[in-house]
This record gives C-alpha cells, sequence and structure tokens, in this order.
C-alpha cells in the first residue's frame, strides 16, 4: 500500500497484478512529499517494535485497513486505486515466481497442475508465502459489508494505459513504468497450463473476484 498525503492518493497494491511496478514509478513523489520524513520515522519506530504500535499500513494491506485506521473525511478525499489480473494468468505467474525465488514452498510439486491442486487444498496449512495468491483480490478492493470503496481499479492486462489514466486521476504526469520481471521459462499464453478440471477449480475459488471484475477464462 501507498500513502502519499501530498498527492492525496492510495494506492492498493495486490500481489502479482503489476503493483511492483507501479510502486517504482510512483516512488519518486515520496522524497517530494514533506510528509514523507515524519511518515518513514513512524515507519521505523513501528518496525522497532515489531509493529505493536500500528503506524505502518503493510505492503500488500487491503484498503479496508486504509479507512479503519484512516479518520473517515481523509480517507473519502483520497483518490484510492488498485491493479488487479486474470486469476487464472495471477496462479500461472504465481507459480513460476515461487518455483524461481522460493522453491522450498513447491511443498514437493514440480508441476503446475499438481502444486495448484495443493495450494487450493482447504485442508492445507496456512502459508503466507502461498496465500497472498490465493487470497480474493476483491477483497481488497472492499469493505466489510462488501461494498466497493477504492475509486479506480486498473487491469495488469492494460497495465500501461490504466496507470496513465491512474496519473490522470491524481494530477500528476506520468512517469515512466518499469517493466516488471518475466519467468523466462514460462508460456506466455496462460491457457496452455490448464486442464478443463483445472481451469474449473480456479473458477470456483475466485468466483467472487469473476463476478466482480468480470474475468473469464481465455479473456483478458
Amino acid at each position: 500500500m501507498l500513502l502519499s498525503p501530498k498527492h492525496r492518493f492510495l494506492f492498493v497494491h495486490i500481489a502479482k497484478t503489476g503493483g511492483t511496478s507501479v510502486r517504482a514509478a510512483l516512488e519518486g513523489l515520496r522524497w517530494r512529499d514533506p510528509w514523507y520524513w515524519p511518515m518513514f520515522l513512524c515507519s521505523r519506530l513501528s518496525h522497532l517494535s515489531g509493529h505493536r504500535i500500528a503506524t505502518k499500513l503493510p505492503r500488500h494491506a487491503k484498503a479496508i485497513a486504509a479507512k479503519e485506521m484512516l479518520p473517515k473525511a481523509y480517507f473519502d478525499q483520497l483518490f484510492k486505486f488498485a491493479f488487479v489480473r486474470n486469476p487464472w494468468d495471477l496462479q500461472v505467474s504465481s507459480f513460476h515466481h515461487i518455483r524461481r525465488e522460493r522453491p522450498q514452498y513447491l511443498g514437493g510439486h514440480a508441476d503446475f497442475e499438481g502444486f495448484l491442486r495443493w495450494k487450493l487444498d482447504p485442508e492445507r496449512p496456512y502459508q503466507y508465502h502461498l496465500d497472498t495468491s490465493i487470497e480474493l483480490q476483491s477483497d481488497y478492493l472492499i469493505d466489510l459489508r462488501g461494498r466497493l470503496i477504492v475509486d479506480f481499479i486498473g487491469r495488469y492486462e492494460r497495465l500501461q494505459e490504466d496507470f496513465e489514466t491512474a496519473c490522470e486521476h491524481i494530477g500528476i504526469p506520468v512517469p515512466a513504468l518499469p517493466h516488471a520481471r518475466r519467468a523466462t521459462d514460462r508460456r506466455q499464453d496462460y491457457r496452455l497450463y490448464y486442464t478443463d478440471a483445472t481451469a474449473e477449480l480456479v473458477a470456483r475459488h475466485f468466483s467472487a473476484d469473476l463476478e466482480l471484475l468480470g474475468y473469464r477464462f481465455g479473456s483478458e
């Protein structure tokens, strides 16, 4: 999550949706924000206390966390935005990321189908590094009553175009958007990773995302 008091925006960072590139593009604004150093100091104090003083919004915090922590009038005036991604494509990206960066979390599954079935097994013990990619994206965007509380939802599939739209809303020149890392060993078409059964498994698990965001298997 990235908050800019000066430019009055709140970026809700959902994992594996291009958010790292968006954060990198917007980070430069923080240095020119008069609130940066007080926020940095509070962040460090939070870290040193084991985050027991609740002065830091985590990198992948949901929008509801900011709504609950910030004054209502202040939260309401912020331009709140996030990026989302086709759930089937996101799972392929997550698999390659974990295999490349944290292979010890594959649970002994070297192939995508085996890993996906194991990861989405409701009986599997919770593991943070896996479950960030199986949480509903829609949960990052809604309040406790299921109401949408962000102002703009961009899509990974048109990251540059929607990032430019977000910058227009914020009222800033569009900074360069760094290219996210790509896994060199993945096939670009995520559909090639799925059988009918595993595609349906993802559809069931992420049904709330499909309803809110309108994604379909094979669509952008």
